[in-house]
């Protein structure tokens, strides 16, 4: 009965922090997928164009140019003319990467089907691997899993209460700016209107309207 139920939290758990999707990409339209990845995590995807034939060749039209870059730009994967590729990362960099696909502009437009699969943390290791090289059963696999998936989930909350004291900080400051800014502005405001009343008092009196 707990070997089931362990399946199901684990699953449950991995489904949660895996990204897999599938998305239609038109010739000469970029489109890009972002994942928030923290630092020193493993990070594999794969990719395939769907063959609108089957048992045909994918056309020439339908193959794609990718770029996975990190945060402050660094490319960690890049592939042209491909019909299906894979990578795999260790992130250097904390924060948003990019996924990016891409087709020259056909004419007439060309739609197609990219299956997408980008697994980040626990999800992106290789557990038979493991398994098989740890020589350990079913039941001590699943609790090694749901140790990955604890810790996964501790440094995660870590990583967005670090994120969200960041955020603070950025509001803080930037509250303070616009404090400051809506005391000079005042400020302006005023002295604009002071030497509006001085010129307008100065030219009643030449004109000895006062």
């Amino acid at each position: 009965m707990a070997q089931p139920l362990l399946r199901l939290l684990s699953a449950l758990l991995l489904l949660s922090l895996a990204s897999s999707l599938r998305f239609d990409l038109q010739s000469g339209s970029p489109k890009c997928i972002s994942e928030d990845i923290k630092m020193n995590a493993m990070a594999v995807g794969k990719y395939l164009v769907v063959n609108p034939n089957e048992g045909y060749p994918l056309p020439d039209s339908h193959r794609v140019s990718v770029r996975v870059t990190s945060p402050y730009g660094n490319s960690v994967h890049h592939a042209d003319n491909a019909e299906s590729g894979n990578f795999a990362f260790t992130s250097s960099e904390a924060g948003d990467y990019l996924a990016c696909f891409w087709t020259p502009d056909h004419k007439p437009p060309q739609m197609m089907t990219v299956e997408f699969e980008w697994r980040t943390g626990v999800t992106a290791k290789d557990w038979p691997s493991v398994a098989k090289k740890g020589q350990i059963d079913v039941m001590e696999l699943e609790l090694k899993k749901l140790e990955d998936i604890v810790t996964s989930i501790h440094d995660e909350m870590f990583y967005l209460r670090e994120r969200e004291e960041e955020m603070q900080d950025m509001n803080r400051a930037t509250n303070s700016k616009m404090a400051w800014f809506s005391f000079m502005s005042l400020g302006v405001c005023l002295s604009v209107a002071g030497l509006q009343l001085w010129h307008l008092k100065n030219y009643f009196e030449r004109k000895k309207l006062l």
